[in-house]
């Protein structure tokens, strides 16, 4: 039996979303939105039989096993806790949380409640492209894939921002190309080449701060364009360029990954390579090829699309709720599932990764430095001034 699922949110992703779930056959019993204005239309507009404003509504339904979490981030981090503590599985969109503390908070109720599932929704690593380069690279297309040398990334797309002023607009809200671009880069590479973070560099950039539909006394503060690097831990360096400039609904796309034998490269979602000739003469005993060889093409046509989501998200989120199936069809117990399809997806402890990321290349925005990644292994003191008081006084009562 498939679990029923609720919907937190009731923007683009969730009208994405609830079609792709109801086409694999899973249950939407409910939506949970900002107002119940808002829920009230999502509900009818997406057929869905329960709305509400209040979280704990949504979680204590009884036939809602599995939560889908597509909300502001500034929630991500306490549904998620509260799910999981109530024995619900949790799909979180990304980022996870807001700040590496709140990630902190996930990961630690992931691991007290490991028979549930808890991904963060990085769905890139579902495209077919993907999963194609990842295993053309551990197959050895660039040789040893510990000796991967350079992994470029362009994306250029359309604004992010919607027509009226909301968390998109707010750095410090989770908005901006970093968070809800960056994120997926980060979290891809590390996918791709089996290598963690350990150093980076990064420039942001807020360019368009006003804009005819936000303007007045609020200012756009979520970076529109984003250049980082970063160093992972067996000496690949990654490079990224990032922006929003591009007019209307336009998305590009290309990931080169580079070794001294050739390249790999995903352009949208299509995989192609190519070796270095005397790499091709030395191993195959053929004439030298000028054109690449066309690993993957992506043909599949998407039964959903979206005008404000990328294509490349949709069908790695479409991807991603076939293997939930594949994971929840075999068992005949609702909240029973199976690993093995689900494997690959991006786990809390991902997440928590992505973060400490994306607050080292704000550190080093600031600092104009390279910058090392830390990852928080306790819950940071809210107050260490007063913490440090009631030690000195309970010292001195003593």
């Amino acid at each position: 039996m498939l679990p029923g699922i609720g919907v937190f949110g009731t923007g683009a992703v969730a009208k994405v979303l609830v079609p792709f779930l109801r086409e694999k056959g899973f249950p939407v019993e409910a939506i949970w939105g900002v107002t119940l204005q808002e829920a009230e239309n999502a509900a009818k507009e997406l057929k869905i039989p329960f709305f509400t404003n209040k979280i704990d509504d949504v979680l204590l339904k009884k036939n809602v096993n599995l939560v889908f979490i597509v909300c502001a981030p500034n929630l991500h981090a306490q549904i998620s806790v509260k799910a999981l503590g109530i024995g619900k599985h949790v799909v979180c969109d990304k980022p996870a949380g807001l700040c590496q503390a709140e990630a902190l908070k996930m990961v630690r109720a992931a691991q007290y409640y490991p028979t549930l599932i808890s991904i963060v929704n990085h769905s890139l690593r579902f495209l077919p492209a993907f999963s194609y380069m990842r295993k053309s690279i551990i197959d050895g297309y660039l040789g040893n894939p510990a000796e991967l040398t350079l992994i470029d990334v362009r994306v250029q797309m359309g604004s992010l921002l919607g027509d009226t002023y909301n968390w998109l607009c707010d750095d410090t809200m989770g908005g901006g190309t970093l968070t809800l671009v960056g994120s997926h880069v980060i979290d891809l590479v590390s996918y791709l080449s089996g290598q963690k973070v350990v150093k980076v560099h990064g420039v942001l950039r807020t360019f368009v701060e006003e804009t005819p539909k936000i303007n007045g006394i609020r200012k756009v503060t979520a970076p529109d364009f984003c250049t980082f690097q970063l160093q992972m831990d067996k000496g690949l360096l990654v490079t990224a360029t990032l922006n929003n400039h591009l007019p209307g609904l336009c998305f590009h796309q290309e990931i080169y990954v580079y070794s001294k034998k050739g390249y790999l490269v995903v352009r949208g979602g299509d995989l192609h390579g190519k070796l270095h000739k005397t790499c091709i003469v030395e191993e195959e005993g053929k004439k030298p090829q000028d054109k690449e060889d066309v690993i993957y093409v992506d043909i599949e046509d998407l039964s959903c699309t979206s005008s404000v989501i990328p294509k490349p998200y949709i069908k790695g989120l479409c991807k991603m709720i076939s293997a939930l199936k594949e994971a929840f069809l075999p068992v005949k117990e609702q909240m029973d599932w199976i690993k093995e399809p689900v494997r690959t997806a991006a786990t809390f402890e991902d997440g928590q990764r992505v973060q400490a990321t994306m607050e080292a290349l704000r550190q080093s925005n600031e600092d104009g430095r390279w910058i090392s990644v830390q990852l928080l292994t306790e819950t940071p003191d809210p107050n260490p001034a007063f913490s440090a008081a009631v030690r000195r006084t309970a010292i001195s009562l003593q």
